[in-house]
């Protein structure tokens, strides 16, 4: 039993689980009924995604290293709100139990709020594919 950290909208691997977006908006241009069918996500919880605050200045200039462990400070720091804590208590508590994922739309996961979320779940001791 683990949670996957993937990219929405990518094929499912096979025993995936339960596939949860962490994202601030659903995708553009799909019907709600079509989210888990193309692959996006079955239940949607953005309460673990960046504010939108956030997402507006890291979109507004290309990532540096400087940036980017600003975003990752400001991205912590949102996440250790009460509400989010125990969300991130409750996913690393369901990861020994059952298999599921948790995903963003970001191609690439090292610069992607979901990279940053791989270690609050393994620093909350949830067991990480």
């Amino acid at each position: 039993m683990a949670v996957r950290i993937v990219r929405l909208g990518s094929p499912r691997a096979k025993d995936e689980g339960l596939r949860i977006g962490t994202v601030r908006r659903p995708p553009r241009g799909v019907r709600k009924s079509d989210y888990a069918r193309r692959d996006f996500y079955d239940v949607w919880l953005p309460e673990l995604a960046p504010s939108a605050a956030l997402v507006s200045w890291a979109l507004s200039a290309p990532w540096t290293p400087k940036r980017w462990a600003v975003f990752e400070k400001r991205y912590r720091g949102e996440m250790a709100k009460p509400a989010a804590e125990r969300v991130i208590g409750l996913l690393a508590a369901l990861s020994s139990r059952t298999d599921f994922s948790v995903g963003c739309y970001c191609e690439d996961e090292s610069v992607c709020h979901r990279s940053v979320l791989r270690k609050l779940l393994r620093e909350a001791k949830a067991v990480v594919m």
